[in-house]
Parts: structure tokens; C-alpha cells; sequence
């Protein structure tokens, strides 16, 4: 049974690359079916504020949601995708920065454009929403991740 399970998990399509943003982060994404993805993307913070840190996103993504597929497909494929899953991490200090950790939901929403050879390119806003403590401070709003968010990934697509 779990080599049957492992069989159908390695038979669905998978990428694997890096998303280029303020908050760049190595992703995978494991698909289930043609229309619906699980989206894993290991955040780096690096020292840009005096902080340094990780984290990350974990979203269940519908690809083409509503039946509403991109019309201009030509040479390539285009997807448009959504979803909806949960963030989470933590900043060590450097110097006078606040360090500490948040958590929270998570959304994913992006389109992405897959080469007619093993590659795709996508622009993503994965916003998220939840709770945080900086330097001890007891628990507060997370709100910085709303808008910090918007990457552009590049990812090699496995070929089954």
C-alpha cells in the first residue's frame, strides 16, 4: 500500500525553483490532478533590515478556478491559480532590529506561464494575515504581510 501511495504521489506533476521577491524563498509545488496544487515556499530573510530570518507559506491552490482558464494560450500553456493555507516564522535580531515570530493564514494568488519545455515562469502575491511578537512585546497585529509578498518565481516542471 505505501508503494502504491508513493507511485501515484511521484506519477502527479511537480516544480521545484526559487521565488525572486522581498522575501525570496525556494518553492515546490506537488500537483493533484490537473486542477489543484499544494504550494510550499521556505522563505530567507536576509539582513536587509538588520534582521535575519525564515519562514514560510503552505497553500492548497485551484489552477484555472471557476473554469475560467487564461484565453491566450499559444505555444506555452498560461494558468491563473488561487489559494488559501498558512504562514509562519521567525527574525533573529542584528543590531537595534525587533526580532520574534509570526504566524497566520496565508493566500496565494498567481499566474504563471509553463514553456513547451520543462519550465515555468509565474508572478505571485502570497499575502498573509495573523498574529506576531517583536522583541517581547506581547502578542500583536501582523500586517506587514500583505503587502510584502509579490514575487516572481522560476521553477524547472518535471515531466511524468
Amino acid at each position: 500500500m505505501a508503494l502504491a501511495s508513493l507511485t501515484v504521489a511521484l506519477a502527479q506533476p511537480r516544480a521545484v525553483g526559487v521565488n525572486i521577491g522581498p522575501w525570496s524563498s525556494l518553492s515546490y509545488q506537488h500537483g493533484f490532478g490537473e486542477s489543484n496544487m499544494l504550494d510550499v515556499a521556505a522563505n530567507v530573510i536576509l539582513p536587509i533590515q538588520s534582521g535575519i530570518g525564515a519562514g514560510g507559506h503552505v497553500t492548497y491552490d485551484w489552477i484555472d478556478p471557476f473554469n475560467a482558464p487564461v484565453p491566450w494560450n499559444n505555444v506555452g500553456e498560461w494558468h491563473w491559480y488561487m489559494g488559501v493555507g498558512a504562514s509562519g516564522g521567525f527574525i533573529f535580531p542584528l543590531n537595534s532590529y525587533q526580532g520574534g515570530w509570526y504566524g497566520g493564514v496565508a493566500a496565494h494568488v498567481g499566474i504563471e506561464y509553463d514553456f513547451w519545455f520543462p519550465f515555468q515562469l509565474s508572478l505571485d502575491w502570497r499575502p498573509s494575515l495573523g498574529l506576531c511578537d517583536f522583541d517581547g512585546k506581547g502578542l500583536g497585529y501582523n500586517y506587514n504581510g500583505l503587502w510584502g509578498g509579490v514575487q516572481i518565481g522560476v521553477r524547472y516542471k518535471f515531466n511524468n
